[in-house]
C-alpha cells in the first residue's frame, strides 16, 4: 500500500521510546534491551548491579546482564545502581561503581603518564600515601578520596643511616639501600638492613640480598656491614 506522499505505510514514521539510566534520558527504536545493553549506553561495568525501579510496595527488578526488559509499557522505565562512589583525580571528579579501585585503574582514568606517582590526598597535614599501580584502595570509606599526580623526581627523600638519599622509583633494592649507605655494594661482603615508615605495602622489616621494598618520602632504612675482618 502506497500512501499520499508516496513513502509505503510499512516505512510509517515511529515514536521513539524512553528510558531513563542514573538520571539521564535516552531513546531507542528497540522494544527489548539486554541489561547488558544498558550498561554499555550509560557507561556503567557490565559486572556492577543495575536495578530497575518499581513503585512501592514492590522491590525493585534486578537486572541481570542477559535479562530483556520490554521498554513499550506505558510509564518511563527507570533504571540505577544501588552504589555509586564518587573519588576525584587531580580536582577532576570521577563516578565508580565497585568498592574498590586499583592504582592502574586510577592511571587510565586520569590519563596519568606511567612517569609519574599516584597520591592519596591526605588531610591534616600527614604525609600522601603513595598508590602504586597494583595497590587496591576502598572507596567506601568515610568521605571522598581524593587522589593526585605527580612528576616522578627527586622530591623523594629516604633517610639512610641518618642521612637523606634522593630517590626517584616507587620501589628499591637491598643492594641499592647498601649502596646508597656505603656508596658500593660487596657481594662478599653480609649486610643487615631494617627499614621503618614505610608505605602500607611494608611499613616495617629487615631486608635480605635479592628482595625489593616499596619506598614513600622519609622512609627511614638502618643499614649494617656484617663482615668480620
Amino acid at each position: 500500500m502506497i500512501r499520499n506522499n508516496g513513502a509505503p505505510e510499512t516505512q510509517k514514521e515511529r515514536i521513539p521510546l524512553k528510558f531513563i539510566i542514573e538520571g539521564k534520558e535516552y531513546e531507542t527504536f528497540d522494544q527489548y534491551k539486554t541489561g547488558a545493553e544498558l550498561k554499555q549506553l550509560a557507561g556503567i561495568p557490565l559486572e556492577t548491579q543495575l536495578f530497575l525501579s518499581i513503585s512501592k510496595p514492590y522491590m525493585d527488578e534486578l537486572i541481570e546482564n542477559e535479562k530483556s526488559v520490554n521498554l513499550a509499557r506505558p510509564e518511563t522505565e527507570y533504571f540505577f545502581v544501588k552504589k555509586k562512589l564518587h573519588f576525584t583525580i587531580n580536582k577532576v571528579m570521577y563516578t565508580w561503581y565497585k568498592q574498590y579501585i586499583r592504582g592502574i585503574q586510577i592511571r587510565e582514568l586520569g590519563k596519568i603518564p606511567d612517569s609519574d606517582l599516584i597520591f592519596l590526598d591526605l588531610p591534616g597535614g600527614w604525609k600522601d600515601d603513595q598508590i602504586t599501580n597494583d595497590e587496591v584502595v576502598d572507596l567506601a570509606r568515610p568521605g571522598v578520596e581524593h587522589f593526585v599526580s605527580r612528576h616522578d623526581t627527586n622530591e623523594i627523600v629516604l633517610i639512610v643511616n641518618g642521612s637523606q638519599k634522593p630517590f626517584n622509583k616507587s620501589k628499591i633494592s637491598y643492594e641499592e639501600v647498601v649502596k646508597l649507605a656505603f656508596g658500593n655494594y660487596d657481594p662478599s661482603r653480609g649486610y643487615k638492613v631494617k627499614y621503618t615508615d614505610g608505605p602500607h605495602q611494608n611499613p616495617k622489616g629487615m631486608m635480605s640480598q635479592g628482595t625489593e621494598v616499596f619506598v614513600k618520602n622519609k622512609m627511614n632504612f638502618n643499614v649494617a656491614s656484617t663482615h668480620q675482618s
